[in-house]
C-alpha cells in the first residue's frame, strides 16, 4: 500500500512498474518480486535466518526483520502497524 502522502507528492513515482501508485492495498498469496529482492541472499540469509530464528522459506518473516529499516522510499511494516486499516 503507497502512503497517502507519497501518493499525493509522488502520484507517477512508483517503486516497480507491476505496482503504480494507486490508494488500494495490493494483496497476494506470494511475496511481490520487488519485496523478494530485498530479502538477503546466500551466506546473509543463512546469518538472518540464524540470528532471528527465522525459517528461509518464511520469507515474508524475514522481509520484516531484515528489511524494516530500508533504504529509499519503501518501509516495510506489519499490517497491524498500519493505522488507517
Amino acid at each position: 500500500m503507497y502512503d497517502e502522502n507519497y501518493i499525493k507528492n509522488y502520484p507517477n513515482q512508483f517503486i516497480t512498474f507491476g505496482m503504480p501508485v494507486t490508494i488500494r492495498p495490493y494483496r497476494s498469496k506470494r511475496l511481490f518480486p520487488f519485496f523478494d529482492g530485498l530479502i538477503p541472499e546466500g551466506w546473509l540469509l543463512n546469518i538472518a535466518a540464524k540470528s532471528w530464528r527465522i525459517n528461509k522459506n518464511d520469507r515474508i518473516g524475514l522481509l520484516l526483520a531484515c528489511c524494516a529499516n530500508a533504504i529509499g522510499a519503501v518501509s516495510i511494516h506489519p499490517v497491524n502497524a498500519i493505522t488507517n486499516e
